[in-house]
């Protein structure tokens, strides 16, 4: 039996988060006061007090997952010897994975992602843009009245492909409106927006590819032993350099998750492990294939039952 380790991006955090792993494990915390004190924020009270509206600004939202994500997973291996055959994470979730697979450090990759966050909403400052998810509908469908938006109203993409009935949009305001007209003109009856801080993974941020290429150049990405499938060509990964480069890209360019998961699923992983808040990603597989095996371990009382599972 093969297994995936996953981790999943923006839109899991929650108030409180984390905390009853840290109370099992209060050493954790230490990584999150010294990433408060090098960056002059209080990321360790707004994860645990709120507000949550600061949770929700994205330079908080992805440490703070990541942060979850890692706490989760080291517990995990501090009561199973099991090791991933790959790893994986969604959007941010892929900084994660790179922790995980020991390309990258936990607290290089908590820099990272807050400034990830401060880069790809500062790179679309004063355009009106917009996200939405569209559901219940293949993702052709979606990428079809994209282009035709396009041409009408502005910039809009398909650019999470989350599950097969599951597609979410990005790009101008005009062109995301646009486009959600011509799917209900479709017949599709599901197009909701999201709450973000920016017209995320669309040529919109291309500056914070840019920013965030620049920022990587004094963090040490290790070649590893465990391949990432990445989010911008659903292929694996080994080799530092080549999951660096991945990570720039992938500003810009579609989450292919449909993609990633078919392609471990095609490696022989029939157990996927998502680590971190919430259990957005165990529904995502789910979707893709129901015969997969999903587990999930992000709160303390879930510890107990995810190692009755594997065992």
């Amino acid at each position: 039996m093969k297994t995936a380790f996953v981790f999943p991006g923006q839109g899991a955090q929650y108030v409180g988060m984390v905390q009853d792993i840290c109370q099992i494990e209060p050493s954790f915390l230490g990584v999150l006061d010294s990433f408060d004190q090098s960056h002059g924020v209080s990321l360790r009270k707004i994860m645990f007090e709120g507000p949550e509206e600061a949770l929700k600004e994205t330079r908080f939202t992805q440490p703070a997952i990541l942060f979850h994500s890692i706490c989760a997973m080291k517990i995990f291996q501090k009561h199973s010897p099991l090791q991933p055959d790959f790893v994986a994470g969604h959007s941010l979730g892929e900084f994660s994975a790179l922790v995980a697979n020991g390309s990258l450090d936990w607290q290089d990759a908590m820099h990272l992602v807050h400034k990830r966050g401060e880069f790809m909403i500062k790179a679309n400052a004063g355009t009106p843009f917009a996200m939405a998810a569209v559901i219940g509908t293949d993702a052709q469908t979606v990428i079809d009245a994209c282009a035709e938006a396009e041409a009408q109203a502005g910039l809009v993409r398909a650019v999470n492909f989350n599950s097969p009935t599951q597609t979410v949009i990005s790009g101008s305001k005009s062109g995301v409106e646009k486009a959600g007209e011509i799917l209900k003109e479709k017949g599709v009856r599901r197009v909701l927006p999201l709450a973000v801080g920016g017209p995320f993974h669309t040529p919109l941020i291309q500056d914070a590819s840019q920013w965030l290429s620049q920022e990587m150049e004094n963090i040490a990405f290790r070649d590893a032993e465990i391949p990432l499938i990445s989010n911008v060509d659903a292929l694996p990964a080994t080799s530092g350099t080549e999951s660096r480069e991945k990570l720039v890209r992938q500003i810009v360019s579609p989450v292919l998750w449909v993609a990633s998961v078919q392609q471990m699923l095609a490696a022989g992983v029939t157990r996927f492990i998502e680590f971190g808040p919430q259990k957005v990603l165990s529904g995502m597989i789910k979707n893709i294939d129901k015969e997969a095996e999903v587990l999930n371990f992000g709160t303390a009382a879930e510890l107990e039952n995810i190692l009755a599972a594997i065992n």
